[in-house]
This record gives structure tokens, C-alpha cells and sequence, in this order.
């Protein structure tokens, strides 16, 4: 008997739940036939707002955009979901730009994803949404663009949480998985673009020098190296010291002394994108302000051959009505060492020149140029290293001979590379042309020298001194302010 009243009770269970569907398909199809999508949308609100209030979730939605604007915590959120993709995960999106190196994976419309911070359950899902919009050209017809969003659902009491450890953990944790997996870029000035967003043009930065392989005494690698590990710890000393979070390098010395490779080294080192600036390219300094605001942050800001960029009269008299429309020294003091210095954060300015005295004091003093390294002539380090990249040995009887002819004799590395470049297949034959060369270089060096004070009528004098061939750099760190 009690299982006959419990048949019963199921089957009416059932039948009120059948037929309570049934009502709801008519509903839902009376609906999308004859109301506006605008008033579909505010009834099922309504009726969710009204369950909601029962439950003890709560959904919290990122979009894609914010107005015109992308939206940080959206682009923050598919980086770092991207990382928690697990077997479980169903439908994937996977890409591969054809000038980049890695994959890029995403989660597919509809997927659902679950992660955990601090042992707290968080459900991930990426909604996406058809939207149309009325074509003014043609008015029969319209232009459908799909609208993304987040949407993420947690317990309603964790919601302090999420915004003040949670969020701030996704945006961390992506901007690192961002670093380690770009593909390095150079970007040059576009005087084409259309918006300030495309005023750079990016280019692959897929030059191969590295600290390793530079051809640079130990000393100075070393010095370089520890400077910019320092560099990227001290964020909150800058902060402290009331400094912006940046670090500049004067790069100088004659024409083929590495300084090229070792900004290309440097780029490598930190996984910073380089932003090669021709001021020539610029009409004023309201234009060098556009382009230095338009920067990403963790990049390297070139400058080359400075004292052939930008005039370095005096920058304290009346400026003419020509040179309103050329960038100025004090435009540029400005972004190194001004307010505009604060518009990034962790960037490296380099400025290399060839003639270090031409330049005005002003850009090269602490809190500018940080760090002054001289790029000197091959040393008997430098040449070590470059007879074991372009001939695979780190000993040989000529060394000792090749050094002996370095020291008086000036030559770059990139000299001295080319002569190596010439015999790779035998290492002795390769030294014995360094030898050879090092006599011409010399006998030729002294040949000009002579030349040279015959033209200004000066007694020829013999220089005795070997700096040239040294290591010279000096260094800057910002001090706290004194009240």
C-alpha cells in the first residue's frame, strides 16, 4: 500500500514538472515571436534578480572593453586562465601570429573553468554575446560584432577577497607569464599613423648577442649585469626616494665598438621590446611627447649618436620662430628628468654617441644618464671571447703575440671580427692574419696621427698612455631627498 502512494506521489511529481515545462517552452516561444529582444532581456533580469536573492553566489562580469578602452582585469584574466587550462577542459582556442614564437592558447566561448586561491573555489566562464548594429551606409543591412566578457562566480562573502587579493594576483601573475613568452620587438616611428595606439612599428628583435658571446672585458659585463639586476629589485626604493622608475646609460666611444650589440644584449638580458627614437623623424617637442607616452613599460628607449640629434646651443635663450617646430634639449631634459619622466614605469634610455665632450652637461649628469660606459678598443679579453665565438678555441700559442700587438694599437672588435671571419676553418691561419692586420692597423693609426697634428701645427708628441684600451665606466644610484 505505501509503495502504491509513493508510485502516485512520483508520477505527480513528474506530471506538474512535465507540464510546468511545457508552459515555460510556450512562454519562452510566445516570447521570441512576438517581444522586442530589449524586453526579453529585462524579464529574464528580473526573474534572475529575483532568484538571486535566495542564493548565496555571487557573479561578478568582466568585459572586454571599458567604453572605448580595453579593460586591464579582461586581458589580465585570458592570460592567466590560459595557464589553468586542464584536461578537463573540453574546447580550447588555439593561434600563432606567423611573426611570433609561441602558441597562443584560450579558452573557447561557453568553457568553464574552476581555480582555487587560498583553498576558496572560483568558477571562470567566457560569455559571449552577438550584437548588431545599423549599417549608415547601407541601411538594409547590418554590422554584427561579438561582445566578450568574464564572468566570474564565487561565494558572496569572499567578494572583499577577490578585489583586494584576488584581482590584484591575476593582473601579477599574467604581466610575468606576458614577459617570459613574448617574442622580443624594435619598434620605429610610423609618421603614417592614424591614432596615437600606431604611432610605433614593431618589427621581430631576433639579434642573437647576449652577455656570453658579447666581446667585452669580464669586469664591465659583470658590472652591466649587476646594475640591471639591481635596477629591477628597487622599484619600491624608487618610489621611497620619490624617483621615477627608470635607468639611464650613456654608451660611448668610436664608431665599431659594440655598442649596438650590447643594447641587443641588454634587450635579450631583461626580455624588454627597444624603441628606436629618431628625433629627425619628430617636428617639435609636443610630438616627442606623443611618442614617449605611447611607450609600454619594461622597454629599452634608444637614442643614437645624441650629439648629432639634437642642437645643444643654449637651451636657456629666447627660441627663434624656426626652431618652435624642432625638438629641444630642454623637451628632451624633460622626459629624462621631469615630470614627463613619471609617464612609465621600468624603462631603460640609452644614448649613445661617439664624442662624448660635445655633449651638454645637462643630459649626462646623475638622475639623466646614470651610467656612463665607455665602449674602448679590442682588448686581450674582448679578443678571447671573440676567437672563441668565431673559431671555437679559448687557447693558442699566437695569443700571447696578438695581445702584444693590442695594446698600443688601436682597433675595434668589429675589425678584429672580420679578420676572424675570413679563416674559420683554420684557427692558426686566423691568427695569423689578426697579427699581420694588427701591424697594418697600427702602422696606419700612427700614419693619421702624424697627419693630424701636422694639420693643426702642433709638435708631434708621443702619447704614452694605454687608457684608450681600458675599462671606464662610472655610476649613479638616485639618494633620498633631504627635507
Amino acid at each position: 500500500m505505501a509503495e502504491t502512494n509513493n508510485l502516485g506521489k512520483a508520477k505527480m511529481i513528474f506530471s506538474t514538472a512535465a507540464s510546468m515545462a511545457a508552459t515555460a517552452m510556450v512562454v519562452r516561444s510566445f516570447m521570441n515571436d512576438f517581444l522586442p529582444h530589449q524586453f526579453q532581456d529585462l524579464i529574464f533580469s528580473r526573474i534572475g534578480n529575483f532568484f538571486n536573492r535566495f542564493s548565496s553566489q555571487m557573479t561578478m562580469v568582466i568585459e572586454e572593453f571599458d567604453g572605448f578602452v580595453n579593460n586591464e582585469i579582461y586581458e589580465a584574466a585570458e592570460v592567466y586562465l590560459s595557464e589553468k587550462i586542464s584536461p578537463s577542459t573540453q574546447r580550447l582556442k588555439v593561434s600563432k601570429p606567423v611573426k611570433e614564437k609561441n602558441f597562443t592558447i584560450a579558452m573557447e566561448r561557453g568553457e568553464t573553468i574552476v581555480d582555487f586561491f587560498n583553498g576558496i573555489k572560483f568558477t571562470w566562464v567566457l560569455v559571449c554575446t552577438q550584437s548588431e548594429s545599423q549599417n549608415f551606409n547601407n541601411m538594409n543591412s547590418t554590422i554584427r560584432s561579438e561582445v566578450r566578457s568574464f564572468e566570474l562566480r564565487f561565494h558572496k562573502k569572499h567578494l572583499n577577497l577577490v578585489i583586494k587579493s584576488y584581482l590584484p594576483q591575476i593582473i601579477t601573475e599574467s604581466k610575468i607569464a606576458k614577459q617570459d613568452k613574448k617574442t622580443l620587438k624594435i619598434f620605429t616611428i610610423d609618421n603614417t599613423y592614424a591614432n596615437l595606439a600606431d604611432i610605433w612599428m614593431p618589427t621581430n628583435l631576433d639579434h642573437p648577442s647576449n652577455f656570453d658571446t658579447l666581446a667585452l672585458d669580464s669586469e664591465m659585463k659583470n658590472f652591466i649585469i649587476n646594475d640591471l639586476q639591481k635596477f629591477l629589485k628597487r622599484k619600491d626604493y624608487y618610489r621611497k626616494v620619490g624617483k621615477a622608475w627608470k635607468r639611464g646609460y650613456l654608451l660611448y666611444g668610436p664608431p665599431g665598438t659594440g655598442k649596438s650589440s650590447l643594447i641587443a644584449s641588454m634587450a635579450n638580458y631583461l626580455n624588454f621590446d627597444v624603441y628606436d627614437l629618431e628625433l629627425s623623424k619628430l617636428n617639435n617637442d609636443s610630438d616627442l611627447r606623443r611618442v614617449l607616452v605611447a611607450m609600454a613599460n619594461r622597454s629599452i628607449l634608444v637614442i643614437e649618436d645624441i650629439d648629432c640629434s639634437i642642437n645643444f646651443e643654449d637651451r636657456n635663450r629666447a627660441v627663434t620662430e624656426c626652431e618652435e617646430n624642432k625638438v629641444t634639449l630642454s623637451g628632451l631634459l624633460n622626459f629624462t628628468d621631469g615630470l614627463w619622466s613619471c609617464c612609465g614605469d621600468e624603462r631603460i634610455i640609452i644614448f649613445t654617441t661617439n664624442h662624448k665632450e660635445r655633449l651638454d652637461p645637462a643630459l649626462v649628469r646623475p638622475g639623466r644618464m646614470d651610467v656612463h660606459i665607455h665602449m674602448s678598443y679590442c682588448t686581450p679579453d674582448g679578443f678571447k671571447l671573440l676567437a672563441s665565438n668565431y673559431l671555437g678555441i679559448k687557447h693558442h700559442v699566437l695569443f700571447e703575440a696578438i695581445e702584444q700587438q693590442l695594446k698600443p694599437t688601436e682597433v675595434t672588435p668589429a675589425e678584429v671580427a672580420e679578420v676572424l671571419m675570413k679563416s674559420d676553418n683554420n684557427p692558426g691561419v686566423a691568427l695569423e692574419g689578426v697579427i699581420e692586420f694588427l701591424k697594418v692597423k697600427r702602422k696606419e693609426n700612427e700614419e693619421a696621427k702624424l697627419k693630424k697634428e701636422k694639420e693643426e701645427d702642433k709638435p708631434i708628441e708621443k702619447e704614452l698612455d694605454e687608457g684608450n684600451n681600458s675599462t671606464k665606466f662610472k655610476l649613479f644610484w638616485p639618494v633620498p631627498a633631504k627635507n
